[in-house]
């Protein structure tokens, strides 16, 4: 129990960083908590004050015509529209700048999370669901930004509502004879702590349960989009509805228990104080007190217990808020682990690689069972085009993603002209590689932008020369717009080829001194393959290039073969010397070249 409660008070203090978001806005959010309580005096004082003092005056003879002239009753009644006013536009101004601050807030949250998420290494990603992570950045900062906001907020409009109320009760019930007894139904206000308090914990359970079930949801809805070829080639649909459904009916579940005790707590409130107002309507009817003197007191006593039910209803958005928070600080306070170099090298880079006793493993809790890259030591010399061979899990894509840090050794070094990579700025080395992947991403922009994202500082070329180089120009002129033709959504619409092609030509335009093709040609038939081999080794001249490919006419272009099995470097020599030595590589061979 003791460590529960101090894991529920640390908790807490995880809200406070986010309300240091609303410094810079500190104008208009003083502002609003001004208006605030404007809004809560006008409320908790001005409401049941007017009713006790001006209401006498202006209905003093109970029932026949007031001895006032004309001018003094519209002065007094003009008391009732000028407090609804003061009330109105306060309370207005108070929700609209809040909001102000609420939007910017939900942004600064938001970018934070996105600024995190570019940071962190590739094994995150491969650990946590898209739509997960989408959900994180979108629902759960919404609700964090909602909490933040109308914390900030009511903890200020409500406590001020509350003692206007008990100020005005107070000078009511010493104002009349046989009143004070008013006063001890404040007691049940403190009984009101305990089902608060009870419930929020609920909340908090249920709320954390419910936003880990919007995050399965979204994801299946990120999977799904982003397979609509797949699912309508295997007949997929029914199935992907009755899964999404499920997803669906799950969160609504999740989301129904939250909803069930967040508003449970305002009638069990409101039934605590309906005890309170009803001791004190008893007490006074045994009493010779007046009704006209008494529905003051009444009005009092309501406006003094509607407070600590919003307050109740802000502790259950703290719960929530914390959920929330868990999931969000699940993304920052994860290591980075991909760090910059604190005195960066930013020296030319020529390409000469050496690895030294490197070992590399995804998973740490299967470290000594399932290594990627065990115990490599391997020196590559700048302009050497190696060929990485071998069959799928042997750690070939691995070792390539070494050398731009998507992941750091587990142990060992990489030097990449005589400096330790962790020694180069994160920018500088990845200016220095150029990568091709098996499946490209394109964004959604047009032809020439897409390539101009490989711009670096070794670019020498042209886009229209790096079209050229990739064999894509043939296919962009036939384009309506041509180099500024947009490609839509991960380049749908252009065929898998096309793609692969203008992936080709971004590296082309990059120009950097190591290149990484990692089935680079895949995609390609037969006939485009021979010319793109062609523009290959124009490109390749003098850089050090890592060719990853199951095609050996890809491998034909090689002046070095490595063939890796279970993460080791088995073989290592040319074509004719690898064949004669390594079966593996000889059974490859053969496989694909038999007549």
């Amino acid at each position: 129990m003791k460590d529960s409660k101090e894991k529920s008070s640390v908790r807490v203090t995880r809200l406070l960083p986010y309300f240091f978001l609303l410094k810079p806005l500190w104008l208009p959010f003083t502002g609003a908590l001004l208006c605030g309580i404007i809004y809560g005096i006008s409320s908790g004082f001005g409401l049941p004050f007017m009713m006790d003092q001006v209401f006498p005056k202006i209905f003093s003879n109970k029932g026949s015509s007031p001895d006032l002239s004309f001018l003094e009753l519209a002065k007094y009644v003009g008391w009732f529209p000028l407090v609804f006013v003061i009330r109105g536009v306060s309370g207005y101004l108070n929700t609209y700048l809040i909001n102000l601050c609420g939007i910017k807030v939900l942004e600064k949250i938001r970018v934070q999370v996105f600024t995190k998420l570019q940071k962190l290494p590739l094994s995150f990603f491969q650990k946590n669901q898209e739509g997960d992570l989408l959900s994180r950045v979108t629902a759960d900062t919404g609700q964090l930004q909602t909490a933040v906001l109308n914390v900030s907020n009511d903890m200020v409009r409500q406590p001020i509502t509350f003692l206007g109320a008990i100020c005005a009760l107070i000078v009511i019930s010493l104002q009349n004879e046989g009143m004070s007894f008013v006063l001890v139904c404040l007691v049940v206000i403190p009984i009101c702590v305990f089902p608060i308090r009870r419930i929020g914990e609920i909340i908090l359970r249920k709320a954390l349960g419910m936003q880990e079930m919007a995050g399965d949801m979204t994801a299946v809805l990120s999977e799904n989009l982003s397979a609509s070829r797949e699912i309508r080639a295997f007949n997929l649909e029914q199935k992907e509805i009755k899964r999404f459904q499920n997803a669906s009916k799950e969160y609504l579940w999740a989301r129904m228990k939250v909803i069930k005790y967040s508003h449970l707590l305002t009638p069990i409130i409101e039934i605590i104080t309906a005890v309170g107002i009803s001791v004190a309507i008893f007490q006074a009817s045994r009493t010779s007190v007046q009704l006209d003197a008494f529905i003051p007191v009444i009005m009092a006593l309501y406006m003094s217990y509607e407070p600590v039910k919003k307050l109740g209803s802000i502790q259950n958005q703290i719960k929530q808020a914390l959920a929330s928070i868990q999931r969000i600080d699940d993304i920052l306070d994860v290591d980075e682990a991909i760090k910059d170099a604190s005195n960066p090298i930013t020296t030319p880079i020529s390409g000469n690689i050496e690895f030294k006793d490197v070992c590399y493993f995804y998973d740490n809790s299967n470290a000594k069972n399932k290594p990627a890259i065990r115990n490599l030591n391997l020196s590559i010399k700048a302009g050497e085009i190696i060929a990485l061979v071998g069959p799928s899990g042997a750690g070939k894509t691995t070792l390539a993603g070494l050398l731009p840090r998507f992941f750091d050794p587990s142990s060992g070094r990489i030097k990449l002209d005589g400096v330790n990579l962790t020694d180069y700025s994160l920018k500088h080395l990845r200016e220095s590689v150029a990568l091709v992947p098996q499946k490209p991403f394109l964004f959604n922009l047009s032809v020439l932008e897409n390539i101009e994202l490989g711009h670096s500082a070794y670019s020498n070329k042209t886009v229209t020369e790096s079209v050229n180089l990739a064999n894509a120009s043939d296919f962009i002129d036939l384009l309506p717009e041509k180099l500024d033709q947009n490609l839509g959504e991960n380049g749908n619409r252009l065929s898998g080829g096309q793609i692969q092609r203008l992936a080709m030509a971004r590296a082309f335009y990059k120009n950097s001194p190591i290149l990484i093709l990692d089935e680079a040609t895949s995609a390609l038939d037969s006939q485009n393959e021979e010319t793109i081999h062609d523009s290959m080794k124009k490109l390749m001249k003098g850089k050090t290039t890592f060719l990853i490919a199951h095609r050996f006419s890809s491998i034909k272009l090689a002046t070095r073969i490595l063939v890796l099995n279970f993460g080791k470097v088995i073989a290592d020599g040319s074509h004719d010397h690898v064949y004669s030595t390594c079966d593996l590589y000889k059974s490859l061979y053969d496989r694909q070249n038999i007549v």
